[in-house]
């Protein structure tokens, strides 16, 4: 059940205008008993005017006529009310002043009992924003001093669905980033493979391919050879029958000139006798 409007001011009226005990009235306001007591003996708001809870449509006078004759019951809200709880567990668009003044208890109550929930979970069930849940965490928060943890279950801020889907959300981001460790450092291992095994094979692919280069090169140079060598065969040739020519015009000039030695020898033989 939602704390109504005002709960002093309608704890105020409860008890000056009905004989309420003042454990209905407390749990109907969510006050401390000994608080309403106070309220009863004028220690407490005495100041403070008192509200009507008729008049806002937050009970009706049958319910608190119902519980001023039974003291065991407990006073239940109006249909209006409750329509607006119904209202916010399905689409959280529509909430009541109660509901609405209830966000930062409930925020205290999933930070203590559900410390895993992440922020922006937090903000997702409730409808809060993360500098107010920062504010309350820090303990810096304005109503700091009166705040007390309200399940957002039983206030009608969220299902039991909703928390327990915000709970598994927030263990499983937190769970994946070893694995994504582990994956990138598999995935570098791999890559460091890949790197070592192509570089293997492209020094086996140079070792393969260098002696055919080497091999190739020599045949270049013979048939650049061969075609030097079939330029100059032809002068070659001439060079060489012009040596023969002059060979032998040298061993005719030379056997003249004996003949004409020899023949001369006599003559000078006969001349000396």
């Amino acid at each position: 059940m939602t704390a109504p409007l005002m709960p002093r001011a309608t704890a105020v009226w409860l008890v000056e205008n009905t004989t309420l005990t003042f454990r209905q009235i407390a749990e109907f306001c969510e006050l401390h008993e000994l608080e309403i007591q106070a309220i009863a003996d004028g220690d407490v708001a005495s100041n403070i005017i008192g509200v009507s809870p008729v008049d806002n449509n937050q009970l009706t006078i049958v319910e608190i006529r119902r519980c001023e004759a039974d003291p065991r019951a407990s006073l239940t809200p109006n249909e209006i009310e409750r329509n607006v709880k119904l209202k916010n567990a399905k689409a959280k668009k529509m909430l009541s002043p109660s509901q609405r003044s209830d966000k930062p208890a409930a925020i205290l109550w999933i930070l203590k009992n559900c410390p895993e929930v992440i922020d922006s979970q937090i903000c997702k069930i409730i409808g809060t924003t993360k500098p107010t849940i920062e504010a309350i965490r820090s303990g810096t928060h304005k109503d700091m001093a009166n705040l007390r943890a309200k399940n957002p279950v039983a206030i009608g801020l969220c299902s039991e669905k909703d928390l327990d889907n915000a709970i598994t959300i927030s263990k499983n981001r937190n769970k994946p980033k070893v694995k994504v460790v582990k994956k990138a450092k598999k995935t570098s291992e791999k890559a460091a493979k890949k790197t070592t095994t192509k570089k293997a094979v492209a020094k086996k692919e140079k070792a393969v391919k260098e002696p055919k280069v080497k091999k190739a090169a020599p045949k270049k140079e013979k048939t650049a050879k061969a075609k030097t060598e079939k330029k100059a065969a032809p002068k070659k040739e001439k060079a060489a029958k012009e040596k023969k020519s002059a060979v032998k015009k040298e061993k005719t000039v030379k056997k003249k000139t004996a003949k004409k030695a020899a023949e001369k020898a006599p003559a000078k033989k006969k001349a000396e006798k």
